[in-house]
């Protein structure tokens, strides 16, 4: 399970979050990287942020959300051992008092490409062949998006657009040419998700230079009724806010489905090409974060 916007181990060192980028206009990432009124988004600067972070994670997906997976827990936070290699994304509250990292609604996880290999792979790939897609197109730079949250009072679009704007500049500053990882549908019984799912077999799957498959073992098919029985309306409405905000932008949906048994989720597999994202998507993220990236 990598991401959960519902309806929206062991303690380690802080990942470096200011990075290095060719060009005459890379932007210093220890700068925010996006804002929206009283909301702020940048990366995590030092641990206490981080824990705090993954406090949010532990909230909203072990106590709303009903995950169980114990290897991921830590004294009340969701933490394993990626995190060290990722930069987090957080959007902050600034009309809020207190410590800063106190003000943290909403949270990203960022995984590029050589911190994954560090890692000896990325996140999502004991659910889905990444490294083969990764492998077919090695002149590419990928970025894994994970443990997406949001603290409910906040679930709106204007946090959603804050968090984009975000990304934005850092897929700009990093070269980054293609966005993946899962997506979660609660409980672990497709069939709870039929109609949603079926449409998106049918509907959004990926282009064959892109296609991705769920492991061997661990794959559900997604084509779960009669294409005829589907009622798109009705099907996009039950997806996750998520999985239909990676969708307007131009995501598309590997081939099956795994059952996450430790968050208790369905998990679907998006691949985001960014030179496929669409050009009004583009053009709004990049013209909102001009003021970012320089």
């Amino acid at each position: 399970m990598q991401t959960a916007m519902p309806q929206g181990q062991t303690r380690s060192p802080v990942s470096s979050v200011s990075g290095t980028a060719t060009g005459p206009q890379a932007p210093t990432l220890a700068a925010p990287l996006g804002r929206i009124g009283n909301l702020e988004v940048r990366l995590a600067r030092n641990q206490a942020e981080i824990d705090y972070a993954q406090e949010i994670r532990y909230r909203i997906f072990y106590d709303e959300l009903g995950a169980r997976g114990g290897m991921h827990r830590f004294g009340g936070r969701d933490a394993d051992r990626f995190d060290p290699l990722c930069d987090h994304l957080l959007v902050f509250d600034n009309s809020l008092t207190g410590p800063e990292h106190r003000r943290i609604v909403g949270t990203y996880r960022l995984l590029r490409q050589e911190s994954a290999a560090a890692a000896g792979g990325f996140y999502s790939q004991d659910e889905f062949e990444l490294q083969a897609l990764v492998a077919r197109h090695p002149e590419r730079r990928f970025l894994e998006l994970g443990r997406s949250c949001v603290l409910p009072e906040y679930r709106s679009r204007r946090t959603i657009e804050a968090l984009w704007q975000g990304i934005w500049t850092y897929l700009n500053h990093y070269r980054i040419d293609v966005m993946v990882g899962c997506a979660s549908f609660p409980g672990t019984d497709p069939a709870t998700h039929a109609e949603a799912l079926t449409y998106l077999a049918h509907h959004c799957r990926t282009t064959a230079d892109w296609d991705v498959r769920a492991v061997t073992g661990r794959y559900h098919p997604m084509k779960l009724m009669p294409l005829d029985a589907v009622n798109p309306k009705s099907a996009i409405a039950a997806m996750p806010p998520l999985v239909k905000g990676y969708l307007r932008v131009g995501a598309r949906i590997g081939e099956g489905c795994v059952i996450d048994p430790d968050f208790a989720t369905v998990d679907i597999f998006v691949v985001m090409p960014v030179k496929e994202i669409g050009a009004r998507y583009i053009s709004y993220y990049g013209g909102e974060g001009q003021d970012y990236a320089a």
